[in-house]
């Protein structure tokens, strides 16, 4: 039986365990250490440290404090594990708390966060998804059902000095170029809400104040949202610090690929089974620059589907040149349009393709001037047909329900 070296409380504040951190910095201490060749088992907040509750208001995604996130458990050193060697992970298994049986997906607010599709979709809504073994439904959205490929989405190596800082510089020189931009450009460093594990006093603040954001993936991996990270993968991560500093969190239920509702997972608390193997001098023997995986051999099995291209024109009509953004978008875009036809509303439609296992293809980036990209959606998750026919679509979608939405609180305070 492999040991649970991280453990957490999911009645007491994720701030409370000196287990779990929220920036990456490489003077945060290890709090475990492992061999080549262990296993062992980590247990995880979900991403938000509990700030989203299980119910049918969505404040607290209108609410939510970004600043906080994510909670990550770790770093966890790794005995012989220097910088330029390649940290083998394996996901063994991954799994939900007893206790813990529900998971959340949300649209955050343009003014906290913003989404993939932000400027359709501007408020806060939040489903809330139930889970039955391998199985999800939520009650905010009906006719629906799918089995998880339950993943982290965020998992990676503390980074090196040098490395920290030119996460730091590049980004803030992102935002230099549009300041005032609503959602910003890049999250940076916020040193009031950082959690920096073990690490105290003047030198928490001081690492708190300089320590990376986890939002974005980067070069070590981080919060990259990859739904086939699952049981049976394996991923290489390049080192930069003396013991690698593995840490890991952001458990999702299931996912679509792209997570476009940015809260876009079926976010959930829970555990994960690893096992660790180094390869010395690896980032120099294979060119490595960014992580590399191999997918998980399980995945739930949907072998029909309709597909929906988009091309970079955007939806006022602009061309774009082979920008693959704006041709994903408009792929979205037209699933929820037509998923509207069969009675979703199209906060439904949305979500499903947040928290669905739909496949996300780039299909062409060299015919000028239009990349296209497709948006597969597995007809198999419903419990009707979604197939185009010469009857066309009928209203199938039980009606009365929707996505709990909560508008902005200044937006409440004009119209009262």
């Amino acid at each position: 039986m492999a040991e649970t070296i991280i453990k957490i409380d999911l009645n007491k504040s994720a701030y409370e365990n000196d287990k779990i951190h929220n920036r990456w910095h490489p003077d945060i201490p290890m709090v475990a250490t492992v061999k080549p060749g262990d296993d062992f088992i980590v247990e995880c907040y979900d991403w938000t440290g509990g700030q989203i509750k299980n119910d049918d208001n969505a404040d607290d995604v209108r609410d939510v404090d970004l600043s906080q996130v994510h909670f990550l458990s770790g770093p966890i050193g790794v005995e012989g594990a220097e910088p330029g060697d390649l940290l083998e992970v394996d996901i063994l298994d991954i799994g939900t708390f007893k206790e813990s049986q529900w998971g959340f997906n949300g649209f955050f607010s343009k003014q906290n966060g913003g989404g993939f599709l932000t400027e359709h979709f501007p408020d806060a809504q939040k489903s809330v998804w139930d889970f039955n073994g391998m199985f999800t439904k939520s009650r905010h959205i009906p006719n629906v059902e799918f089995a998880g490929m339950i993943h982290p989405g965020l998992i990676g190596c503390l980074p090196s000095r040098e490395l920290l800082d030119t996460w730091n510089k590049r980004e803030a020189g992102l935002v230099a170029t549009d300041p005032e931009r609503v959602p910003e450009l890049a999250t940076l460093p916020n040193g009031d809400t950082a959690h920096m594990g073990q690490l105290k006093g003047d030198a928490a603040k001081a690492a708190g104040a300089e320590g990376a954001r986890t939002v974005p993936p980067r070069e070590h991996g981080g919060n990259c949202d990859i739904k086939d990270l699952s049981r049976g993968s394996k991923i290489y991560f390049p080192v930069y610090v003396d013991g690698a500093g593995l840490s890991v969190g952001d458990l999702h239920f299931s996912q679509g690929d792209g997570e476009i509702t940015f809260c876009g997972a079926i976010e959930m608390a829970g555990w994960i089974h690893l096992r660790v193997n180094l390869i010395k001098d690896g980032i120099k023997k294979y060119g490595i620059k960014n992580p590399v995986f191999k997918p998980s051999p399980i995945k739930p099995r949907y072998d029909d589907y309709v597909i929906f291209e988009g091309i970079s024109v955007d939806e006022d009509g602009g061309q774009h040149y082979l920008d693959v953004h704006v041709a994903y978008r408009q792929a979205c875009l037209n699933a929820i349009e037509y998923l509207t036809k069969f009675g979703y509303t199209k906060a439904q439609a949305y979500a499903i393709l947040g928290c669905a296992p739909v496949e996300g293809h780039i299909s062409g980036v060299v015919d000028i001037p239009n990349a296209c990209a497709t948006l597969w959606l597995p007809t198999g998750i419903f419990d009707f047909d979604i197939n185009p026919c010469a009857d066309g679509p009928k209203k199938m979608v039980t009606e009365g329900m929707d996505v709990p939405l909560s508008k902005d609180k200044k937006d409440k305070k004009d119209k009262e």
